[in-house]
């Protein structure tokens, strides 16, 4: 097959993959046919973004050097812009989080807003990034998350040190709390991926939610590290066992030990992120994953997510990815005869069901 006869497989392909609201008015989804720059294919051997990040997103390497078959039906991902509108939430008005959902695809968008604060978190705002959670969650439309905070200058700089008490972070109510360590178990345990998009500081308390995060997108102008022992405050849970299995113990200690600043590039080379775009296409190339992740089985990426982090979640982890294996099993013929048995009051026959080696 040649370049030509290539690209134009792509674009039939890219028909499919662009979502509706990118066609042009004058055509029709049917009709629409995008251009190489925005099905983004690139042979294993170029990287478009290989002086950032080491390597171009959405390339499949291929053994001869050519695009593979592989490639040519996966590898093409459309960059066309994303249009976001405010999410279904219940309850009242957000006043820290933006919830968004972008239009024709499953992809959701929860943004801390307190870019005076430098997104730093009080309770209200833990409980309003809850509240979007759950949402997204709830939402069979959504796919993946996206995780970010407002503004090009912070992802999240942790807990506002402002309305830090003696015992927690207080809010309106007087009521001193550490509820962030719900909100990180509950990004750990939501059973669809999330994307930290990281744009400047992601540092102590927020330096531990981008870990928590299944995927980190970052850009050049990030900066990761933790401050805890430089304010009297430490995350010894997540932040440590997910750090110390990302980094290594002894990198894990120096992040700890010295309370450091790191850049994008060093945070790329020690494994905190898996990649570093410029920040002009850090929302594009994010999106650009998302579309990429949303093309796989939804009950592959949710059993996959709850395996990976049961290894550090201990028994609660095992429930997780426990009771994902009895939703699956809830679908299959065996499940069904013995519920239909029970209901119709007889004895279940699962003789006729294969006892596989």
């Amino acid at each position: 097959m040649d370049q030509d006869q290539a690209l134009r497989r792509l674009q039939v392909y890219g028909r499919h993959i662009a979502p509706a609201y990118s066609t042009p008015p004058e055509t029709t989804d049917n009709e629409a046919v995008y251009s190489e720059s925005q099905l983004n294919f690139q042979p294993c051997s170029s990287s478009s973004n290989s002086s950032v990040n080491g390597g171009a997103t959405g390339v499949y390497a291929s053994a001869t050097g050519k695009p593979s078959k592989y490639a040519l039906m996966h590898g093409a991902v459309s960059s066309a812009p994303v249009a976001w509108q405010p999410g279904r939430i219940e309850g009242p008005p957000l006043q820290d989080v933006l919830y968004e959902t972008a239009v024709g695809e499953g992809i959701a968008k929860i943004t801390i807003n307190r870019p005076e604060r430098r997104n730093a978190f009080r309770p209200e705002t833990v409980k309003e990034l809850k509240r979007a959670f759950d949402a997204a969650r709830d939402d069979v439309t959504v796919g993946v998350i996206i995780f970010t905070g407002k503004g090009d200058l912070s992802f999240c700089s942790g807990g506002d040190q402002a309305v830090r008490g003696k015992h927690g972070y207080v809010g309106g109510d007087q009521v001193p709390r550490l509820n962030v360590l719900d909100l990180q178990v509950q990004i750990r345990r939501t059973p669809k991926p999330v994307i930290a998009m990281v744009a400047g500081y992601a540092i102590g308390g927020g330096h531990v939610l981008h870990l928590v995060c299944d995927i980190t997108i970052a850009a050049d102008n990030a900066v990761f590290g933790q401050t805890g022992p430089k304010v009297g405050s430490f995350d010894a849970g997540y932040g440590c066992s997910i750090m110390s299995r990302l980094v290594g113990p002894k990198k894990a200690r120096e992040i700890w030990f010295l309370a450091r600043h790191y850049t994008a590039a060093q945070a790329l080379d020690m494994g905190l992120v898996n990649t570093v775009v410029p920040l002009a296409n850090l929302e594009g190339e994010t999106v650009k994953w998302c579309r990429e992740i949303l093309r796989n089985s939804p009950t592959a990426l949710r059993v996959l997510k709850s395996a990976i982090n049961a290894v550090d979640d201990g028994t609660a982890g095992l429930q997780e990815l426990a009771g994902n294996a009895t939703l699956i099993f809830y679908n299959t013929p065996e499940a069904v005869e013995g519920r239909e048995s029970y209901l119709n009051g007889r004895a279940p026959d699962f003789s006729k069901f294969p006892k596989l080696p």
